[in-house]
């Protein structure tokens, strides 16, 4: 392992054009736990699989079960979390010129808060919710606080939380971007996902390189992966990258 963690390390040390793809697992060292590890959401019991209440039409005629279900088992954790030493070792990558983009399946802001500038949120944010009815936007602060269905101060139209729900496009433009980066990539760093949830999952097939790297606790049916590192994102970044 510490061999393989080596051969990483440098290939990391001499290129100047990275860019991360990073899922839950990614966030679970902060404490926001992910969706299909063995202690994951979806591996709990609820009246509904939490695949069809996080989707847009039982979003619309179940708005009641949607949000409670939302704060108690995303907002809650995510509200609580800090960066981890991941996130933070990203933003120094960034900060050094060595990464060009982080690219997230996650909601969370982490990456932000850690100082990461470029971040491309695939599956949207927590910050940018919006009423259905008349687009108007609110603040997470609003967003959290509200107990029970959340409704528009303007219009009393139902506000849609920032992330990205089942059944809804991903944004056409961050889509774009997310190709640009990935196919022009001397590495790809590939950290914390299943890689199975689609479209988002496809996207590491844009790249055109011979340096994609899985940092996970487990490994995934990719041929295109070239070196796995098993363990922790976050721990694994660590040893990866030195800021300097």
């Amino acid at each position: 392992m510490q061999v393989k963690i080596a051969k990483v390390k440098q290939i990391i040390d001499q290129s100047n054009n990275i860019v991360f793809f990073g899922g839950a697992g990614m966030s679970t060292e902060s404490g926001i736990p992910d969706f299909r590890s063995a202690d994951g959401i979806y591996k709990q019991k609820y009246n509904y699989p939490p695949e069809q209440i996080l989707s847009i039409n039982f979003f619309k005629r179940h708005p009641d079960v949607f949000y409670d279900f939302l704060k108690e088992k995303v907002l809650t954790p995510i509200l609580a979390a800090q960066p981890n030493q991941g996130h933070i070792k990203l933003a120094q990558m960034e900060k050094a010129g060595k990464l060009k983009a982080v690219i997230t399946q996650n909601i969370d802001g982490l990456h932000q808060r850690a100082g990461s500038e470029n971040v491309l949120q695939l599956h949207g944010s927590i910050k940018n919710n919006y009423c259905l009815k008349c687009g108007k936007n609110f603040s997470l602060d609003y967003f959290a606080k509200k107990e029970g269905t959340v409704y528009c101060d303007r219009c009393d139209g139902l506000i849609h939380p920032g992330a990205v729900l089942f059944g809804e496009p991903l944004d056409s433009m961050i889509m774009r971007k997310t190709k640009e980066y990935i196919s022009q990539a001397e590495v790809l760093i590939v950290a914390g996902t299943s890689m199975i949830v689609q479209p988002a999952a496809a996207l590491v097939n844009y790249y055109q390189g011979d340096k994609l790297i899985l940092l996970n606790l487990t490994q995934v049916s990719n041929r295109r992966i070239n070196y796995f590192l098993k363990g922790k994102a976050g721990e694994l970044l660590s040893q990866l990258y030195t800021d300097t």
